[in-house]
């Protein structure tokens, strides 16, 4: 049963159609996708900062959907209680289910 009270919004379907239209376009402007900012930074330094004491930087040469990532000219730092170990690394293929924090443009202290 439908009652007599409810009846049908009237909206002038054009302008409704419109103001819809720049709201979404608003929107994806101002959207970046957390995998296409990674993108972004395919060729150029990036910081690493993994789950427990490691960190790493070097230079992002891929990706995939899951955040495994290919790195060139890789320095691993590993915090330890005996202290900081710097290992020096040509390539490596790092497992994105490790990562906690990416920084594009390399460690602070590099530049």
């Amino acid at each position: 049963l439908v009652s007599s009270c409810v009846r049908p919004l009237k909206r002038n379907n054009q302008a409704f159609i419109m103001a819809t239209q720049q709201k979404e376009q608003k929107t994806n402007m101002s959207q970046l996708l957390p995998l296409e900012l990674i993108d972004k930074c395919i060729g150029e330094k990036i910081w690493i900062i993994m789950k427990g004491d490691k960190e790493l930087t070097g230079t992002l040469r891929g990706f995939d959907a899951y955040v495994n990532m290919v790195l060139d000219d890789v320095t691993e730092y590993d915090f330890a209680e005996e202290g900081k170990k710097v290992t020096k690394l040509d390539s490596i293929l790092l497992n994105g289910n490790n990562v906690s924090l990416m920084v594009p443009g390399g460690k602070p202290e590099e530049k």
